[in-house]
């Protein structure tokens, strides 16, 4: 197990929270301050009381859990990418950690992939609220591929190496005799 951030030892602590979410036009990095912070190297922009994060649920049993990211009295740019954007299947990752002295500590608390984004808008704010499943939800889908020449033809084009599979079915094949 590897040692907690530096400033979990402290008596009096500062804690907070942070996001990344990966889009293709660019990666959105959100955190509960409201000021502009460095957190692991990377510019997290400050997003106040605005930004929720619902329960991270861990186990002793093998199991995806899900979690879910709120977005309210957000900048209009990000309304435009959350609506103009493939989101599904890109990473969603959230930090917990420490201010101690203008210096952060953090560490991951949770890395999935977003699933569903429901966007609300009023008159004058938006609110995106964002799931995303653990790496885990991987293990329940179940893999499609049958080793057929039309399904190796679907991922190599030019590899004819399984048109003959069916030919061998009831081939006979006549081993050590003379």
């Amino acid at each position: 197990m590897r040692p907690a951030p530096t400033g979990f030892s402290d008596t009096a602590l500062e804690v907070f929270y942070a996001i990344e979410l990966a889009f293709d036009s660019g990666t959105i990095r959100l955190w509960n301050g409201t000021y502009d912070a460095t957190i692991n190297g990377n510019v997290f922009t400050g997003a106040g009381g605005l930004l929720g994060i619902s329960e991270v649920e861990e186990t002793g049993e093998i199991a995806a859990r899900g979690v879910s990211m709120v977005l309210s009295g957000i900048d209009p740019s990000f309304v435009s990418i959350a609506l103009q954007e493939n989101y599904q299947n890109r990473l969603a990752t959230i930090l917990f950690g420490t201010i101690e002295n203008g210096v952060t500590s953090a560490y991951t608390l949770f890395r999935g992939r977003m699933d569903v984004m429901t966007i609300t808008e009023g008159a004058d704010t938006a609110t995106i609220e964002i799931t995303a499943e653990n790496r885990l939800i991987d293990l329940e889908r179940p893999r499609n591929f049958r080793y057929t020449s039309e399904d190796q033809k679907a991922t190599y084009p030019d590899d004819f190496g399984l048109d003959y599979v069916a030919d061998l079915q009831d081939k006979e094949i006549l081993w050590g005799r003379k």
